[in-house]
């Protein structure tokens, strides 16, 4: 049963057509937050805000958002402020990423993962900006387990150095934005298992499908064991919380192997 640990704040979720971004659509509602989310797939983030009102509470999913596109992500901030007069709280959660090593990945796959994991949370920040300060708000990012340790069952080289900018680019925005009240935390998570996941390093002939052997809490992760995490640091209970990096893999990046 919700505590409405988030009751009436204005949340904007990036990337909330599936997967994390779902899950956290539908978990930040059902703790009292006016939902805005945003996905390039604007039909499934249309659906999950169906879901989300279907169960009684608040999401509006108004534009197709691209978040490597500053005028799509612009667009898309004014549009919650227009609907409800605020901003409070930011998830950068949208992301894509194209893996390879890194005397076989193209320039253009470096790219596109940096654009989609990186630039994608500094313009979906910049343009909330403003109207943090004005709620004295806070910032959620998505780092990885990624930006800590390498891998060698994983060839990562554009995931690796994105996520551990994520982290790096966290830490700052929470320097800059304490004089103004505005916290940033940053969410790691480890082998988590989603659609996306499935399709690639959870498959049957990824080398990573056995991957819950090594890590000590025996088992993948889910996207209910990353969401309550940033329920937390996005609620009133981490006022004192700002430029931490909360790992959320079972104990994954403690141990060797990695």
């Amino acid at each position: 049963m919700s505590s409405g640990r988030l009751a009436g704040k204005v949340a904007l979720i990036s990337g909330t057509a599936q997967g994390q971004g779902r899950a956290a659509a539908q978990g930040f509602a059902a703790e009292g937050a006016i939902v805005v989310g945003g996905d390039i797939n604007a039909e499934g983030s249309a659906e999950t805000a169906r879901l989300v009102t279907g169960a009684g509470h608040a999401m509006i999913s108004p534009l197709p958002l691209d978040v490597t596109d500053e005028a799509s992500v612009t667009a898309w901030v004014e549009a919650a402020v227009t609907a409800f007069g605020r901003v409070d709280i930011v998830y950068a959660n949208a992301g894509a990423v194209r893996f390879g090593p890194v005397d076989q990945q193209s320039y253009a796959d470096w790219a596109f993962t940096v654009r989609a994991e990186l630039d994608s949370v500094f313009l979906t920040v910049r343009a909330a900006w403003p109207h943090l300060k004005a709620s004295r708000g806070c910032v959620l990012t998505v780092g990885s387990t990624a930006g800590l340790t390498g891998s060698v069952t994983n060839q990562r080289t554009a995931h690796s150095a994105t996520k551990g900018g994520v982290i790096a680019l966290t830490r700052q925005l929470a320097a800059e934005g304490a004089p103004h009240g505005i916290r940033a935390n940053c969410i790691s998570p480890g082998m988590i298992e989603t659609e996306g996941t499935r399709q690639d390093l959870l498959a049957p002939d990824h080398p990573m499908r056995t991957i819950a052997r090594a890590i000590p809490l025996g088992r993948v992760g889910t996207p209910a064991d990353v969401i309550p995490a940033a329920v937390f640091l996005a609620g009133d209970e981490a006022a004192y919380i700002t430029g931490a990096n909360l790992v959320v893999d079972g104990g994954w990046s403690m141990v060797l192997p990695g």
